[in-house]
């Protein structure tokens, strides 16, 4: 038992004096020789390096990854809310019903959908069937025959006058016989006009070459109503000049009645349009703002081949807001005028148009919130995103610098950067692929910087000399 007791004195006083001499390190190891700084010399080598900012892209990856690179500018932008909307007829402009002028079967059908038609041109002939306009041309011509024999008697009492005494009473008589018949003719004569008759037409009832038959024509154009020119491959003589009719769809078929004023068939005419914008209740604010201070909208048509059309060169505003919710969307309409664009062909001796937009396609509409002014603008591609922290690319030779940027503003297409001096009007920066060029960076870091880069005090970033 002594032994026992012996031995654990023994390691408990070698512990104490492991303990003493390791908290009192600072004091006995420079009379050794060996300085503090040394105990931790290894781990002052592990610590981190810096982050590394610059990079090389070489020429082969700049062709790969598309990059662009341009200078900024100064620019003033508007932040704009995103609104979906849908290009549609305008109502009085675009469609155009032609009724029948009177009871009538169709005869014939001149013009089908798809065909364009001018002013004038034939749509249909109508084979008359209505016993009131028959009755009119029987009253025409009967009023024709009797104003012959009432003018052929006042002109026989006039001439009696000159040599005999006519009572006056049967000269007036006369005179009034031939303004009742007159005035008459000229009803008849109107009645005919509306309902589709001719000037040459009521001059042959006049004569008794009654009319069976008429033709229903397309209708003059509307004031403002644009001429459509034909391409020179397939201008004729005859198609030179051509308004921007189109048969739309047909309401009567061949040997159907019909009856006054029945539509037998609607004529388009898609140069006026309206995008309708769909917007809801909470943004009626801004698009009450828009409006009223006529502040232009941006716009983006859908499925649109602009590469085979002329430039757009429009300017959008709105022109009214609807004054009721929608029930079923519960969206506040509001309405763009748009002016179409157009392209004829000929066919099989027919003109046929194409027009660049159509009701039914749908567009984007970015209407103006908020103005920045003095602000650098990019593409949304021309940033990376860390975290909270956002990225652009300054070329500088052959190499690239990563520089932290303030973001302000961004939208589907483009990042709004504020002019606070991380970057400065007239650097090169890329336009896109920024997450890509922010891979090279990372892994160019983790094999070290490239051979021969070194950086001036200015921040510029050359290889060797």
């Amino acid at each position: 038992m002594r032994i026992i007791r012996l031995t654990l004195v023994l390691f408990a006083c070698l512990a104490i004096a492991g303990a003493g001499l390791f908290f009192t390190r600072e004091h006995w190891l420079p009379w050794i020789g060996i300085e503090q700084a040394d105990v931790h010399k290894n781990e002052d080598q592990r610590a981190p390096a810096p982050e590394a900012k610059t990079f090389k892209v070489s020429a082969q990856a700049r062709k790969n990854l598309g990059l662009v690179v341009k200078p900024l500018a100064l620019v003033d932008y508007w932040r704009t809310i995103l609104v979906p909307g849908v290009i549609v007829d305008r109502p009085g402009h675009s469609d155009r019903g032609v009724p029948a002028p009177a009871v009538a079967t169709v005869a014939k059908i001149h013009a089908f959908p798809g065909d364009t038609v001018k002013p004038g041109e034939r749509l249909f002939t109508l084979r008359l069937i209505s016993e009131y306009l028959q009755n009119t041309q029987s009253e025409l011509f009967k009023a024709t025959g009797e104003l012959q024999l009432a003018q052929a008697k006042l002109d026989k009492l006039l001439e009696l006058a000159k040599t005999v005494t006519i009572p006056e009473p049967a000269k007036v008589e006369a005179e009034s016989q031939v303004k009742r018949i007159k005035t008459a003719i000229q009803g008849y004569q109107q009645d005919l006009l509306t309902r589709g008759l001719t000037p040459a037409h009521i001059a042959g009832v006049a004569q008794g070459k009654f009319v069976s038959e008429i033709e229903v024509v397309a209708p003059e154009p509307l004031p403002g109503d644009r001429q459509l020119v034909i391409p020179k491959e397939s201008q004729s003589s005859k198609t030179s000049d051509l308004p921007a009719y189109e048969v739309q769809e047909l309401k009567a078929e061949l040997g159907q009645q019909v009856q006054a004023g029945q539509t037998l068939s609607i004529l388009a005419n898609h140069q006026s349009l309206y995008i309708e914008g769909h917007s809801f209740r909470r943004e009626a604010p801004y698009l009450e703002r828009a409006a009223r201070h006529g502040w232009p909208l941006r716009v983006e048509f859908v499925e649109d081949d602009s590469p085979h059309w002329p430039p757009l060169e429009q300017t959008f505003h709105i022109r009214h807001l609807a004054n009721t919710v929608d029930p079923a969307s519960r969206t506040l309409d509001f309405y763009i005028p748009l002016t179409n664009q157009s392209r004829a062909y000929e066919k099989e001796r027919r003109i046929h148009l194409v027009w660049r937009f159509r009701p039914g396609q749908r567009a984007r509409l970015h209407v103006p919130v908020e103005e920045y002014k003095n602000v650098l603008v990019l593409p949304a591609a021309a940033v990376a995103r860390e975290g909270a922290e956002a990225y652009v690319f300054r070329q500088n030779g052959d190499y690239f610098d990563r520089r932290s940027v303030h973001v302000l503003h961004e939208d589907r297409l483009n990042i709004v950067i504020a002019n606070d001096g991380s970057v400065a009007p007239g650097w090169a920066i890329a336009q896109n692929a920024a997450a890509s060029l922010n891979r090279i960076l990372k892994a160019q870091a983790a094999k070290g910087a490239p051979p021969g880069m070194h950086v001036h005090p200015d921040g510029t970033v050359h290889g060797a000399h």
